[in-house]
């Protein structure tokens, strides 16, 4: 659904700041731009990958460069996503549909794992439920843990968005986990509830609003330098905020981070 009078407010933007509102319109139109020759590129290496009774053998070394490169794409691809959500939202547009959030977790991790990790992202593709892969899961440090009252329960949200929001936070914890990263989704009230932690680096408290900020980042929060362009988490509360939600932080230097996202389980109810 779009607010209401979203013409009304963009002409009225261009006209209090007309600098900065075309340099976004020229930001967006060129991240949309972007998106055909990202997909020409992933296709490719697919291809490449997959059909060779086509195009012949690879070699370890070919296949694994071939498989690292294409992560790399899917890193992009993401990001140049998170930017168009994030317009949408700032421009008021919502497509809001009934989904149960417990499903669609499952799937946000396999897709973050294909962008983050090789052959553990391989070994999730082959199964379709969290219940058969939990053991995988767990072995490789990855806990999720959703609440009776979350199974089975749908939210009227724009479902796309929240893939957007819950993606980053997974991407971010599985980038700054040293061993472990643990998912919690429960319900309160009117309210989903997702807890993300790891075991990571932390943030020290000094730092935290900093990381919500978009194109900053904080490397003292990290055992390696930051990669990216510190576009997720900001990405991810603005989405949150414009849905009804939250994102909050509970994080000391050296012991781990948890974020924890709250959402309306239906939007109107914001």
């Amino acid at each position: 659904m779009n607010q209401p009078h979203q013409q009304d407010q963009e002409v009225q933007a261009a006209a209090e700041a007309p600098d900065q509102f075309f340099r976004e319109l020229e930001i967006q139109f060129l991240i949309h731009e972007l998106k055909d020759p990202i997909a020409i590129i992933e296709t490719g290496l697919r291809t490449l990958l997959e059909r060779r009774e086509k195009f012949g053998p690879l070699s370890t070394k070919q296949e694994n460069t071939l498989k690292r490169t294409l992560r790399n794409t899917k890193k992009t691809r993401s990001m140049l996503n998170n930017l168009l959500e994030i317009g949408r939202s700032q421009s008021g547009c919502f497509v809001c549909s009934y989904f149960e959030p417990a499903k669609s977790l499952f799937q946000i991790m396999k897709d973050a794992l294909e962008i983050t990790t090789g052959p553990l992202a391989d070994e999730i593709g082959k199964y379709q439920t969290e219940k058969d892969a939990g053991e995988l899961l767990s072995q490789n440090g990855i806990l999720l843990d959703t609440s009776p009252q979350a199974v089975g329960i749908e939210m009227f949200q724009d479902e796309i968005k929240f893939s957007q929001i819950v993606g980053n936070l997974l991407k971010n914890a599985l980038y700054h986990r040293r061993k472990r990263v643990e998912i919690k989704m429960a319900v309160e009230g009117k309210d989903l509830v997702l807890r993300i932690s790891d075991d990571g680096p932390g943030v020290d408290p000094a730092h935290q609003e900093l990381i919500f900020k978009r194109y900053a980042q904080v490397k003292e929060c990290s055992i390696v330098p930051r990669k990216g362009h510190g576009l997720g988490l900001a990405g991810a509360l603005i989405l949150a905020r414009c849905l009804g939600g939250d994102i909050n932080i509970e994080s000391q230097k050296g012991q781990g981070a948890a974020f924890r996202l709250t959402l309306p389980l239906k939007m109107e109810d914001s």
